[in-house]
């Protein structure tokens, strides 16, 4: 084949299952991709690379890692970029921490993680480490706003063959418990700053003695963007969490909390250690001394602190004390004792919620058996979307996916657009006094008096991403004629300062009538009607938003959210291609390590190569990208059409069993198109010979499985005991090469 220059197309090394994935898939796409002349690189991403890439003056130079995830973060900023994204781990401190053992043992010479950084030196670690933490990532590669829906072949194939729905009863006990006041919700204020107040700004805290403590400096703000700023209230949150563990006692259900502690990766978990110590109360006043004697840190999660007491007879027989008086929680794991509490990340809002809305309004007790359960959400900003959720399939019924229509989102998330609580702009008030942000002018622009533990927080949405995000809602709602929501409430603070955008240019453009512009929980209803009918509605949402109906429509649709199309635009003219989340790939894991079954899908894979691919073509003018592309969605379609997908049982056909059927009906599409006579040629003896090897390549795959798998690392796995895994057909190795 004569080669065509083209750059090349980016694949992110990430996490967990879409990792090891990776390892199966990525030496097919390299195959396929080269007679187009297209290479295809890789910049990590991963949890390990990143901590790797930040402490380079620990480590030899033969450990040291170049910082991908900056790169990357320049390269989304030009015309030409081209980026794969696999979903990424957003750790937790817990994971963070787990992160960094594991890599000291794997010989890297890090710092540990201080808890409790006391020198300066140890304050430049964790705030090094801090800055890996949580949803690191997502802000620093979004150079765009995001366009995510069912890819078509996707959608047919959920209606044909509907995944199971848990039975909603009307007299169901499952309900949302919000905070009534002092959240973030009620506390938000919000302003667009003119073209006077832009400059340099600063946060600044004034004590009830007059002293001013600069939290934040030198923090950029333009002219055009909405500013916002909040507060939680520690002693309301106390007092409510306190109140919620009581009615769920009352009510005989689970008690379950549902948060965000890695997007949201400053104050979440603050909230979360609120949880913890309000459902271990009496063990904190008795035995609080010894508690933070022994390290305890309630935001690390019950887990951490069980293993901080293990020695600790007294406080262990304390903690059993307060179990048996409190009412059963939700569990991660009831096999294993893991609940609700015990990490942080282990029950994130967006992944648990829909699971939950999903079984029916049921989620796993202690006894292993499914209950209804009191969903705590604190922060009343968005926990209207879930409450609603769960109101309206009380009164009609779970959702049909055999019928239901589908909801697409335009999300708002562009240049780290409305990032609450996740970056350095949210801090916990150190003691009573004054939170406020003053502008370069001089002008406070926002103040909050707050008490000790209140948790404050400040964020941005910039003028260009708005405007962009507006559009984009305009071209999907043009090219589809869907049904288009904007999710704004004009009683909130930030959404009436969006409102002030919105509406002038849908008004501008003549279309003001084809958008309705609702408050969450109206937008929920109306949307659930819409698909409950079998029509479509477009979500049109900020990015917190964004983040939670593209799991919660997506998993009661589809059944999951892996297998999700996620375009991100960049604003100056590249793409990003999202792959779906990856929330259950712990457990894909465990499954694969105990047995050698990978049921990762790498639907959300498929569906973004095929979308890269085009957009190369469009882009770069490279035709041959193209016909790839559209041959890649036609394997899409053979995967689905024929069940090809993997399966959750050892011994069945699981990810690397999908992989060897995608090149197969990837090689047939093109060795029978008729648009580019040279590729046709080149593919088809390798469509023939992957078909005349079916069974000694099925064969192959299926005496792998059974037995424990050794991949050398669950954070940074051994790249060749990875492949080995992975790739264990020798002949489909020969083949592919």
């Amino acid at each position: 084949m004569a080669e065509t220059k083209s750059p090349e197309i980016l694949y992110t090394i990430v996490d967990e299952a879409p990792e090891l994935a990776s390892a199966s898939f990525l030496p097919i796409i390299r195959k396929f991709a080269s007679a187009a002349g297209i290479t295809v690189g890789t910049k990590d991403i991963s949890l390990a690379g990143r901590i790797i890439a930040t402490f380079p003056e620990n480590l030899t130079e033969a450990q040291r890692q170049s910082d991908d995830l900056a790169e990357l973060g320049e390269l989304v900023k030009q015309p030409g970029a081209n980026v794969i994204k696999l979903p990424n781990i957003s750790a937790s401190v817990p994971q963070l921490v787990a992160a960094v053992k594991e890599l000291q043992a794997q010989g890297y010479a890090l710092p540990d993680y201080p808890e409790d950084p006391q020198t300066d030196a140890e304050k430049d670690v964790r705030a090094r480490y801090d800055g890996i933490k949580g949803s690191a990532v997502n802000p620093v590669l979004r150079e765009g706003n995001s366009d995510r829906r069912a890819a078509k072949a996707v959608k047919n194939d959920a209606q044909k063959n509907p995944h199971r729905m848990g039975k909603w009863s009307a007299d169901s006990k499952t309900k949302v418990s919000s905070m009534d006041g002092n959240d973030f919700r009620s506390n938000e204020v919000s302003a667009t700053l003119t073209a006077e107040q832009a400059g340099t700004a600063k946060i600044e805290f004034v004590g009830k003695d007059g002293s001013t403590k600069v939290l934040k400096d030198g923090w950029p703000l333009e002219a055009g963007a909405v500013v916002d700023a909040s507060f939680m209230s520690a002693r309301a949150l106390s007092d409510f969490l306190a109140k919620q563990i009581e009615e769920t006692k009352a009510d005989g259900t689970l008690f379950s909390l549902h948060l965000k502690a890695t997007m949201m990766k400053v104050s979440d978990p603050i909230i979360f250690g609120h949880a913890v110590r309000a459902w271990l109360a009496p063990v904190f006043e008795k035995h609080g001394d010894a508690l933070k004697a022994a390290g305890v840190n309630p935001n690390s999660g019950l887990g951490d602190l069980l293993e901080r007491v293990k020695d600790k007879p007294e406080i262990l027989a304390a903690i059993e004390e307060v179990r048996e008086q409190r009412p059963p929680m939700y569990m991660v794991n009831s096999d294993k004792g893991i609940t609700n509490l015990h990490v942080p990340s282990d029950v994130i809002i967006d992944a648990s919620m829909p699971a939950l809305i999903r079984a029916g309004g049921k989620g796993w007790g202690p006894d292993g058996n499914e209950g209804d359960s009191n969903c705590v959400i604190p922060d009343n900003s968005y926990a209207p979307v879930y409450d609603e959720s769960i109101k309206f399939f009380k009164e009609n019924g779970a959702l049909d996916p055999a019928t239901a229509g589908s909801v697409q989102n335009v999300g708002l998330m562009a240049q780290k657009a409305e990032e609450y609580g996740s970056h350095p702009t949210t801090f916990e008030a150190e003691a009573e006094g004054t939170m406020r942000i003053v502008l370069e002018n001089g002008d406070v622009l926002h103040s909050h008096d707050v008490e000790a533990g209140d948790i404050w927080r400040a964020c941005t949405t910039k003028k260009a991403p708005i405007e962009n995000w507006v559009q984009l809602a305009m071209d999907r709602q043009r090219l589809t004629g869907a049904q288009a929501i904007f999710w704004l409430d004009e009683t909130r603070a930030h959404d009436a300062e969006l409102i002030k955008y919105v509406t002038p240019i849908l008004e501008a453009k003549g279309v003001a009538d084809k958008f309705e512009i609702l408050a969450p929980r109206e937008a929920t209803r109306a949307s659930l009607e819409t698909i409950t009918a079998g029509k479509d509605s477009i979500a049109i949402t900020g990015n917190v938003l964004r983040d939670y109906l593209t799991d919660l429509f997506p998993i009661l649709e589809l059944g999951t959210s892996a297998k999700m199309l996620s375009i991100v635009k960049l604003m100056n003219g590249g793409g990003l291609f999202e792959t779906g989340a990856g929330g259950s790939a712990p457990k894909h894991v465990q499954q694969l390590v105990e047995e050698n079954h990978l049921r990762w899908d790498s639907m959300g894979e498929f569906c973004a190569l095929g979308e890269s691919l085009k957009f190369l073509a469009d882009s770069q003018g490279n035709d041959k990208a193209g016909v790839l592309g559209e041959a890649a969605e036609e394997a899409t379609q053979g995967i689905l059409d024929n069940d090809r997908s993997p399966s959750r049982k050892v011994g069945q056909p699981d990810n690397r069993d999908s992989h060897y059927w995608f090149a197969r009906y990837w090689a047939e599409a093109l060795a029978a198109q008729t648009k580019d006579a040279e590729l046709a040629v080149h593919f088809k003896p390798l469509a023939e010979e992957l078909g005349a090897k079916e069974a000694e390549i099925t064969g192959e795959l299926a005496a792998a499985q059974g037995q424990a798998a050794e991949i050398g690392g669950y954070y940074k796995p051994s790249d060749e005991q990875k492949a080995e895994v992975m790739r264990p057909s020798k002949t489909l190795n020969a083949i592919i090469g």
